[in-house]
């Protein structure tokens, strides 16, 4: 079976014709069995009553709705724990997303691939948004190593074990292939057709962008250091404590000679002492992080299992 996850938040006039596309896409059943699974994110008009109205008249469609509005996360979340399917896709509610693609998709993750995300080459968005767009996803590849041209797109595919072993909160959605990247699984991409909005406006403001740096830092912090903190924390502690010993050690020597006391009014001991208390603090946070770390962290999140083989029913150890 093949899911497709749709979070939506107030898609009222579009969900009718996504469902009508998608209707085209699965219903010759070329695919094969599809579910349509719609989370509605605490949508105020009426996206709630047209999915219900579908679900009435196909018995593919699936709702969830949520008490208020989680953020998209929290929805793509909901959609991958209720999923049934061996293949999950996630695409938006709002239209842009061309459902066509999905066979080509198929067809890219049958090549080997683990995910395979959307490149909207051509985009149909203002500039303020195409341009910080461009640099945050050129960021993204080189701090992660998992180069793509477009990770916000939304339209993606997976496999069911990317998504048993990749969790997401906050607004970690947009990273969940640099997430399987960085676990072993293998992430390509395919270009895919934006169209404009035809309804509605878009629900992502300034303030996506800060945040997405904010979240960068943190995938980037997950990705390299969540299971030995020590080691970015202490690496920059043993920094500043060297830089606070050594410039206390040349303080001393110039306190040595008379001709230049006093040396309380210097920049350079009230810098060297501050270097040398943060630098402490640092180091001993780092140690605090390695013991919650022990004593937190399981077995499977150490490791990605990508396949085992185990002996034969009929196969007998000689004595």
């Amino acid at each position: 079976m093949i899911s497709v996850v749709i979070p939506l938040y107030n898609e009222e006039e579009s969900l009718a014709q996504l469902h009508a596309e998608l209707d085209r896409v699965f219903g010759a059943d070329v695919i094969g069995p599809a579910e349509l699974l719609f989370v509605d994110d605490g949508s105020r008009d009426g996206s709630w009553r047209v999915i219900q109205e579908a679900a009435k008249r196909d018995p593919r469609v699936r709702g969830i709705r949520l008490r208020r509005n989680f953020g998209k996360a929290a929805a793509l979340t909901a959609g991958f724990e209720s999923a049934r399917g061996k293949v999950v896709f996630t695409l938006d509610g709002d239209l842009q997303d061309d459902p066509a693609e999905i066979p080509r998709f198929l067809e890219t993750l049958d090549q080997g691939l683990d995910v395979v995300s959307g490149w909207k080459r051509t985009r149909h968005d203002p500039w303020h948004k195409v341009l910080p767009s461009r640099v945050f996803n050129a960021m993204v590849s080189r701090l992660t190593g998992c180069h793509l041209h477009d990770h916000n797109c939304g339209f993606k595919v997976y496999r069911r074990e990317v998504l048993r072993e990749v969790g997401i909160y906050g607004e970690l959605h947009r990273f969940v292939p640099v997430l399987a990247h960085a676990k072993g699984f293998r992430v390509g991409e395919i270009e895919v057709n934006h169209r404009p909005r035809r309804f509605g406006s878009s629900k992502y403001g300034v303030a996506r962008f800060i945040k997405g740096l904010l979240d960068l830092i943190t995938v980037r912090f997950l990705t390299r250091f969540s299971q030995r903190p020590l080691h970015v924390l202490g690496t920059i502690g043993l920094g500043l404590l060297t830089l606070g010993v050594f410039g206390l050690a040349y303080m001393a020597v110039v306190w040595l000679d008379p001709a230049n006391r006093p040396i309380g009014d210097r920049p350079l001991l009230l810098y060297s002492a501050t270097f040398l208390g943060v630098g402490t603090q640092l180091v001993t946070l780092g140690v605090l992080a390695e013991l919650v770390t022990s004593y937190s962290i399981r077995a499977e999140d150490t490791f990605s299992v990508a396949e085992t083989i185990e002996p034969s029913e009929n196969f007998k150890e000689e004595p």
